[in-house]
């Protein structure tokens, strides 16, 4: 992965564990834990000053730091003039250290949590729990929560929603969904991954001054997909590019549902390969012949025309999959496409023809290779349970390809440990044959010699990218023709 630190470690992602390291970090290196407090504390009331004018409000404190950066915001706003209401959750006796100090400098009582409070107080700053919160919300807190959802009230979340987990995105019992979340340094993953980047509503990542050299001792490798990840990589045409030298992709095709393919193949194209051949069923050869004009479309009969196409080594990236069917053809297929030990993306039929026998298809991955299951398909090959994240990474390392696990979060994981979660995909991407567009636009990327990780990232924000142009009313057939106007906006200008 290419590109400047700076751009790179804005998109990079924290665990709660990882955070509380760059927490300590900056203790070390001399700054003070109430410093940090007060800077965290003081960029919620910032962001609340910014966005809402004066009115009541309720500071629910929690009895750990995120407790403390609520003392910090409830004072700064007072001090702004706004009428503040205090609840702790706790007693004041054992809060944390930095949370007892700024609870001392607190003006007013700190008072117990009624449910008339939430009546005559439009706005809510949520500092019960942060994002390293480990069990699920029970008893006093639950029930605060549950009446705080039922309310009409505005929520402002510090860090994470109350029960929100940070590392997962996963909801602890309870939470409340916020209208603003502000965090902290990075985000986390909890923040991009579902159900949790709903719940944030729209999410700040604050600077509290926690110098960005110190992220090299975070041993963080997963981001927030962007341009930033993948961009200085992008096989941009050159003056001396030629169509061979743009790379020439072949895609198996099925004899029924040709349409699958057919989306494949135009995005390949239109995201840039050089040339690209379908290896079309005799069957259906003039279906694919008559619709691909760009495309060389050559009539295959068994696994020998199939293997004698792969015979020339300037198809150099193959997908397998889309429309193929789930008969042994496409198995055997895909097992001599792995053994070229060229650049393979494998999706729907193909992962599926697996399902009895996954280890057999792991086996055969020896070169650059992209799987692209969703979660049924997923399920059929990987044992990994767990969140989601945690499962990609799980079934990259043990099959050696890089996975895509796919949904409104896709997930894209590399045996190495790598791994982006995508965040701007529209529901209207829930159609048919938008996946195999999808798989297209991967191996298109991957024919121009992309590397598997960022051709997959690469081709995950611009699927999403297009969807969110088109809007409204979206079909899979839209999509390859939206691809240019994606790369007119990435291009850098000469």
């Amino acid at each position: 992965m290419v590109g400047g630190l700076t751009e790179l470690s804005k998109r990079l992602l924290l665990t709660p564990s990882e955070m509380g390291a760059m927490d300590k970090a900056a203790i070390a290196s001399g700054i003070s834990g109430p410093h940090l407090m007060e800077s965290a504390g003081r960029a919620v009331a910032e962001a609340v000053l910014a966005r809402w004018t004066p009115r009541p409000v309720l500071v629910l404190c929690g009895p750990g730091n995120n407790g403390g950066d609520g003392f910090v915001a409830a004072r700064r706003l007072r001090a702004a003039g706004w009428d503040v209401r205090l609840v702790l959750f706790g007693e004041l006796a054992r809060l944390s250290d930095d949370a007892a100090f700024h609870a001392g400098l607190r003006e007013g009582d700190v008072e117990a949590f009624s449910p008339a409070m939430l009546d005559d107080h439009p706005l809510v700053i949520d500092a019960i729990f942060g994002a390293g919160l480990t069990r699920d919300i029970e008893g006093d807190v639950a029930l605060a929560i549950g009446m705080l959802i039922a309310s009409n009230c505005d929520i402002c979340a510090v860090d994470v929603p109350s029960g929100l987990d940070g590392a997962t995105g996963a909801i602890r019992g309870i939470a409340a969904p916020a209208r603003l979340t502000v965090t902290f340094f990075r985000k986390k993953p909890g923040h991009v991954l579902l159900p949790g980047r709903e719940l944030c509503g729209e999410t700040i990542c604050a600077d509290i001054k926690i110098p960005a050299a110190l992220l090299a001792q975070s041993g963080a490798r997963c981001w927030e997909n962007s341009p930033d990840l993948w961009l200085p990589l992008f096989p941009w045409p050159e003056m001396a590019s030629y169509k061979y030298r743009r790379g020439h992709a072949l895609i198996l095709g099925g004899a029924l549902l040709t349409g699958a393919a057919r989306l494949a193949a135009m995005a390949a194209m239109r995201i840039g390969a050089g040339l690209l051949t379908i290896a079309a069923p005799r069957t259906a050869w003039s279906v694919y012949a008559s619709t691909l004009t760009s495309a060389m479309v050559q009539p295959i009969k068994d696994e020998d025309d199939f293997g004698a196409l792969l015979s020339d080594k300037r198809r150099n990236a193959i997908l397998l999959g889309p429309g193929a069917g789930l008969g042994d053809e496409t198995l055997t297929a895909t097992l001599a496409a792995l053994a070229t030990e060229r650049a393979v993306v494998i999706d729907a039929d193909a992962l599926t023809c697996f399902a009895g026998n996954p280890e057999t298809l792991f086996a055969a991955i020896h070169g650059p290779c992209v799987l692209t299951p969703h979660e049924g398909e997923f399920a059929r090959l990987f044992a990994a349970r767990g969140d989601k994240l945690s499962r990609a990474r799980a079934a990259a390392a043990q099959s050696g390809a890089v996975v895509l696990l796919k949904g409104a979060d896709t997930v894209i994981a590399a045996p190495d440990g790598r791994a982006a979660i995508n965040s701007n995909a529209p529901p209207t991407l829930a159609t048919g044959g938008s996946g195999d567009v999808l798989s297209g636009m991967i191996t298109g990327l991957l024919a121009q010699g992309m590397a598997p990780f960022e051709a997959a990232c690469a081709a995950v924000w611009m699927h999403g990218e297009a969807a969110a142009a088109f809007g409204p009313g979206l079909i899979a057939e839209d999509l390859p023709g939206l691809i240019p106007g994606v790369l007119r906006g990435l291009k850098p200008k000469s």
